[in-house]
């Protein structure tokens, strides 16, 4: 199984912690260096469009972070592929594969945050025709050098080149999905591996979800190797499951109350937050061995997980203390998973 992290590039670190946007992305880059460094296999990167967050250019900062690691494989998490150009999409993620040397990849999804709808001029009411027809494009240009292609929200192309070219033989790119059948079900008849975001409740509830994604790749023709599942969810390691509570509840309960206010969420209670960090609740926080018996467990729940990412750095945490999780993670959770 793969582990790694997934940051939103937050500038936040709680209201007594603000950092400046040019202090925020050097602490994030040498997290993304330090990971690399204590073995974890990928690093994403979100998208927002937002004040609290810095991750509006995502290949900006993987591509810096390129030039900084060796190993550790660098994907988005996720592209809003619906206020994208496919074609230009591509192109930065194939840039990003050469100046990595072949470490990019893509997931692509809708978007739980919609702020990028308006600013590029889309409408939300084309939510999933836009999606649909952009990752269409994306998957024939990435399979195609020459392409022919048409569509309703975009200039058609005829027998046009696309390049650069990635240095992988075909670049990754998974599709993320939250809670919508049809999305597992699109995954699936594409062949597409699947990244699952799980932000509340119990994971083991997303299982019927994954066997329609595994029974819409099999009826297409793909093999059970071909259609790999991977797991994004909120979570802290620390040295034991005390310190870890104390140190993630504070920021945690302050942001997703802060969210509950934007979607209709009750706010956080430490009750609430109890259940979530039980053994079925979805966040994986706790000792490193703790954290690794619930991933196992996620993963036995799900039928078999190849990926799980760490969601943490929008819980008020410190650089200190996110850089203790990642060496925890690196050095004591991957092995005790292997």
């Amino acid at each position: 199984m793969e582990i790694g992290i997934d940051s939103f590039a937050s500038a936040m670190y709680g209201d007594n912690n603000r950092l400046s946007p040019v202090e925020a992305m050097e602490q994030l880059l040498q997290r993304i260096e330090f990971a690399d460094q204590v073995g974890l296999d990928v690093f994403g990167i979100g998208e927002h469009h937002k004040k609290e967050f810095l991750d509006s250019a995502t290949t900006v900062i993987l591509s810096a972070a390129a030039a900084r690691t060796k190993q550790i494989r660098l994907t988005s998490a996720v592209s809003v592929l619906s206020a994208a150009d496919p074609v230009r999409l591509y192109q930065s993620f194939t840039t990003l594969d050469l100046i990595s040397k072949g470490r990019a990849e893509i997931v692509v999804g809708r978007g739980s945050s919609i702020e990028a709808y308006p600013l590029f001029g889309f409408n939300l009411n084309d939510y999933d025709a836009l999606f649909k027809e952009k990752l269409e494009l994306l998957l024939q240009v990435r399979d195609t050098e020459f392409v022919t292609w048409s569509g309703k929200f975009r200039p058609a192309l005829n027998n046009l080149p696309v390049y650069p070219r990635a240095l992988q033989d075909k670049l990754p790119v998974w599709l993320g999905v939250g809670g919508s059948p049809e999305s597992f079900v699109r995954a699936g008849s594409l062949g597409l591996p699947l990244m699952v975001a799980v932000i509340g409740g119990q994971t083991h509830r997303f299982r019927p979800l994954i066997d329609l994604y595994r029974e819409a790749g099999k009826a297409a023709g793909y093999q059970p190797e071909d259609l790999r599942v991977g797991l994004h969810s909120p979570g802290y390691v620390s040295a034991t499951t005390e310190s870890a509570i104390t140190e993630y509840y504070p920021g945690y309960a302050e942001l997703w109350t802060k969210l509950g206010k934007e979607r209709g969420w009750p706010p956080v209670t430490k009750t609430s937050f109890d259940y979530l960090i039980d053994e079925k609740g979805v966040l994986v926080l706790g000792s490193p061995e703790q954290a690794a018996e619930k991933i196992l467990r996620h993963s036995e729940a799900l039928g078999g997980i190849s990926r799980f990412t760490f969601q943490m750095d929008n819980a008020g945490l410190t650089h200190t203390q996110l850089m203790n999780a990642i060496e925890l993670i690196g050095t004591k959770v991957k092995p005790l998973l292997q």
